[in-house]
């Protein structure tokens, strides 16, 4: 399940200054059509002995003086409402509507991402660029986008090729505007964890669990009404008890994750390297791997090797795939039921079809799957760009995709 994706939002064309760029904010304030981010996060008690951080980690982030940095993907390249809402991951939040961002923790990295208007072009603004922390800094934090955007493939060029493969996939992508739906590279275990929170669960769920798991990490600062923390790394996870997560809300999950993370720790050199090492392994072994973790079967490790473990042919068959496989694939299955050899049977045919990057295709396939977008009007001021939420008798606007 994914969550609904968002409408591109011109915005006005920043000036030049230096090698780095500065997006103008508002003169005014304009009502837009929005969804409300989910409601702010409620920050988890945690030992002071193992969670102290510095007075500068604390500090409210300022939003004026922003220095944006380009990076090497345009618009066709990377849209930001196909790729970043759209069920890869669940930790960005929109934290500005006008113009259009998204922020999230990459590493150690508290980054917003927007499109600049002039050329749209992706550029990135680091919030904790500290020079007394040696930990973030803008070069590190180009590095680490550029690998966790997958930037090296060129997304443009296979979408020419799967237009060329496949009707549906030409009429999908026309409709989404020819271009952006970028798979991601996320790292293993954060990407692990997430996706645990995720099997048969709502968006608002998935993402108010994922973020109580972020919760447990470094916090690195707060924007746009958010508090923002790097994820936890395994260990820390591990000394979270399966009662404790039950309090939090996540039901029979709880095990699956406190179980995995002890498990992950069991593992010769670590979980983190043993999960990153599966990279270097056929995707067969690597949904073999993985489904050997508790909560793991065999589409969350489909999830998890496309979206962190450079798997780029794994195809994620629920029933929104098997809708489609069904319909303009293999019109011989409709009206059966979905089951594992099944599910086989649709990811060889979309590997037959689009070739070794069939996920990204099954992405494209799986957004344009996606039903009406629901929006709420808010106002987005220039000194502000907090979370805002729907007020009774607030008005919703439908936009199709």
């Amino acid at each position: 399940m994914r969550p609904p994706l968002l409408p591109r939002v011109a915005s006005a064309v920043p000036p030049r200054r230096h090698s780095t760029l500065r997006p103008p904010m508002p003169s005014s304030p304009a009502l837009l059509p929005s969804t409300p981010p989910p409601a702010a996060p409620v920050e988890i008690p945690k030992p002071e002995t193992t969670h102290q951080h510095p007075p500068a980690a604390r500090r409210r982030l300022p939003l004026a003086d922003e220095e944006w940095h380009p990076l090497p993907l345009s618009l066709a390249e990377l849209s930001l409402p196909l790729t970043l809402p759209t069920g890869q991951t669940f930790l960005w939040r929109r934290t500005s509507l006008s113009p259009l961002r998204f922020t999230a923790a990459v590493g150690p990295h508290l980054v917003s991402l927007s499109h600049l208007p002039d050329d749209d072009r992706l550029a990135f603004l680091l919030h904790n660029d500290d020079p007394a922390s040696p930990t973030s800094s803008v070069a590190a934090a180009r590095a680490a986008l550029c690998d966790y955007l997958n930037s090296a493939v060129p997304l443009a060029d296979l979408w020419v090729q799967f237009t060329a493969a496949d009707a549906r996939f030409a009429e999908v992508a026309a409709r989404l505007g020819g271009g952006g739906a970028r798979v991601l590279r996320q790292d293993p275990v954060e990407c692990l964890f997430q996706f645990l929170c995720s099997s048969n669960n709502n968006i608002a769920r998935i993402e108010k669990m994922v973020w109580t798991l972020a919760g447990y990490g470094e916090r690195l600062g707060e924007v746009g009404g958010f508090v923002f923390h790097r994820f936890p790394t395994v260990e820390r996870l591990a000394q979270v008890s399966e009662q404790e997560l039950r309090e939090a809300g996540f039901g029979y999950r709880a095990k699956y994750v406190a179980g995995t993370a002890k498990e992950l720790m069991a593992k010769p050199g670590g979980g983190a390297k043993w999960l990153s090492l599966l990279r270097n392994r056929e995707l067969p072994e690597v949904i073999e791997a993985l489904c050997t973790l508790p909560g793991v079967g065999p589409k969350v490790a489909a999830c998890i090797a496309l979206f962190s473990l450079d798997k780029n042919q794994a195809i994620p068959v629920d029933t929104h795939v098997w809708k489609v496989a069904t319909k303009y694939m293999l019109p011989e299955l409709a009206g059966k039921s979905l089951t594992p050899k099944l599910s086989i049977v649709v990811a060889d045919a979309f590997v037959t079809r689009f070739g070794e990057y069939a996920g990204w295709a099954q992405n494209v396939l799986f957004i344009g799957q996606l039903p009406a977008k629901k929006l709420v009007a808010a106002e987005v001021t220039s000194d502000t760009t907090k979370p805002t939420k729907r007020k009774r008798g607030t008005k919703m606007v439908e936009i199709q995709t």
